[in-house]
C-alpha cells in the first residue's frame, strides 16, 4: 500500500487536478491496469514510491494517485479499493449504503436513466437497469468501467428525458458550493419540469423546503449519524408524505404528521434529535413519539420525565440547570478536568469557554449551552 496522498494541482492550493480524458484512457489501458497493480502493492514512503514507478513515467504518477484515492474511498465504499476515481468525484461520492437506499425507490423502475453519474456510485447499484449520463468525459469512461453499463456523455441541460429518472444536478462552480438552486446544472427548475414517470432528485441537505412544489417528498438522509443529503422525490418513486427523515444505516424513517410540540421548562431528561429529523423539520414528531416537549419554541431540543427509547436521537440525564454564568458554571464543575461541550442557540464558542472555565481534575462532564423559554443556560448532563 502507498502510503502517499494524491497529487495537489500547480494551479489551486488543496486542490486535486483534475482527470482528463486522455488520462483516463491510459489509466484503464493494459499499461495503466498494470501500473495500478504495481502500486498498490508497495508500501513505501511517497519519494521511494516515486521512484519505483518512475518506468511506467506519466501511468506511475497516476497510479499511485488512483492507488491512494482507493484507499480513501474504502471509508465509503466496500469495493471503493476495485473502482476507478477522480480526487472530486470521490469527494462528492455517495456512500455505498446511501446508493443502496436509493436503489430501493427504484426497484419498480424497468430502466433508471442516472442523469449526472459522475463516476458511477449510484449508476453502480441500479444494474442492467441503469443508463449513465454525464457532462465530463474522463468520468464517463470511468464509469462506464466501474459499472459495465451505458454511459452517455452528454450536457444534460440539453436532455428532454422520460421514464424513471435519477437526478444529481452539478452544485459546484470553479470548485465552490452553490446553495441557490437556479446556479446548479441543471438548475432544480429545469429538473422539476421534466415530465417523467418517476423522479428522484439530489439536493443539498439546507435547501428550503417552503419553497418545493407541494407534490414532492423531501426526505432527508443520515448516515451514522451524520446527515448526508436530501431528497426530491416525485411520482413513483414518491411513498406519500411530504418531509420523511432517514437513518442510515439501520432505515429508521421518520414521517411528517402534522405534530405541534407544547413549550415547557426542563424536565429530567433531554433528548437531542437525529439531525436529519432536524433538517427535515420533524421535531415535534419526535418529541409526540416520546411523551415530550421542546425547551425553547426554536431550540431543537426535546425534554421528557422519562426516557422513551427512540431511534431518532441520543437521550440525556439532566444532572443541574444554571443561568449561563461562567462564574456559577466554573463552580459547578469543580473537579472536572475533560468536558464535553454542545450548544444550540447561543453564539459561545465551546473552545473559548473551554479556555475561560480553566479546568482541572480527573472527572468528565457534559454541558449544553442552550436556551430554555428564551433564557441562556447551562445544563450538565449525562449521555444515556
Amino acid at each position: 500500500m502507498v502510503r502517499d496522498p494524491p497529487r495537489l494541482s500547480e494551479g489551486g492550493t488543496g486542490e486535486a487536478a483534475p482527470l482528463t480524458p486522455s488520462q483516463a484512457r491510459l489509466l484503464l489501458s493494459d499499461e495503466g491496469r498494470a501500473a495500478v497493480d504495481l502500486a498498490g502493492s508497495l508500501d513505501l514512503p511517497p519519494i521511494p514510491a516515486a521512484e519505483a514507478m518512475r518506468a511506467y513515467g506519466e501511468a506511475g504518477r497516476l497510479a499511485l494517485e488512483q492507488v491512494a484515492l482507493r484507499r480513501r474511498a474504502l471509508a465509503k465504499h466496500p469495493d471503493g479499493d476495485r473502482l476507478w476515481w477522480t480526487a472530486e468525484a470521490l469527494e462528492q461520492s455517495t456512500p455505498r449504503t446511501v446508493a443502496l437506499h436509493h436503489a430501493q425507490r427504484f426497484a419498480d423502475a424497468p430502466r433508471v436513466l442516472d442523469l449526472g453519474c459522475s463516476v458511477g456510485g449510484d449508476l453502480l447499484v441500479f444494474g442492467d437497469r441503469g443508463i449513465g449520463v454525464d457532462l465530463d468525459l474522463a468520468r464517463c469512461l470511468l464509469a462506464r468501467a466501474n459499472t459495465g453499463a451505458p454511459v452517455a456523455c452528454a450536457d444534460v441541460t440539453t436532455l428532454n428525458p422520460r421514464g424513471w429518472v435519477f437526478a444529481d444536478p452539478a452544485r459546484r462552480t470553479a470548485g465552490r458550493r452553490g446553495f441557490d438552486p437556479a446556479s446548479w446544472s441543471p438548475s432544480l427548475a429545469q429538473v422539476l419540469a421534466w415530465d417523467v414517470d418517476a423522479l428522484g432528485v439530489k439536493v443539498a441537505p439546507g435547501i428550503d423546503h417552503d419553497v418545493l412544489p407541494a407534490e414532492l417528498e423531501v426526505e432527508v438522509v443520515s448516515l451514522d449519524g451524520d446527515v448526508k443529503e436530501a431528497m426530491l422525490w416525485r411520482g413513483a418513486t414518491r411513498r406519500g408524505h411530504r418531509m420523511t427523515a432517514t437513518l442510515l444505516p439501520s432505515g429508521a424513517q421518520l414521517v411528517g404528521a402534522g405534530a405541534v410540540a407544547a413549550v415547557a421548562d426542563v424536565g429530567g431528561f433531554l433528548l437531542e434529535p437525529d439531525g436529519a429529523v432536524i433538517r427535515a423539520h420533524l421535531v415535534a414528531e419526535v418529541a409526540a413519539a416520546v411523551d415530550g416537549w421542546l425547551v425553547d419554541a426554536t431550540i431543537a431540543y426535546v425534554s421528557a420525565d422519562r426516557m422513551v427509547p427512540t431511534p431518532f436521537g441520543r437521550w440525556y440525564e439532566v444532572l443541574d440547570v444554571l443561568p449561563f454564568s461562567l462564574k456559577r458554571l466554573r463552580e459547578r464543575l469543580r473537579g472536572v478536568g475533560t468536558v464535553t461541550i454542545k450548544k444550540r442557540g447561543t453564539a459561545v464558542e465551546p473552545e473559548q469557554l473551554r479556555r475561560q472555565l480553566k479546568l482541572s481534575g480527573s472527572e468528565e462532564a457534559t454541558i449544553v449551552l442552550t436556551r430554555v423559554a428564551g433564557r441562556h443556560v447551562a445544563m450538565v448532563v449525562r449521555p444515556l
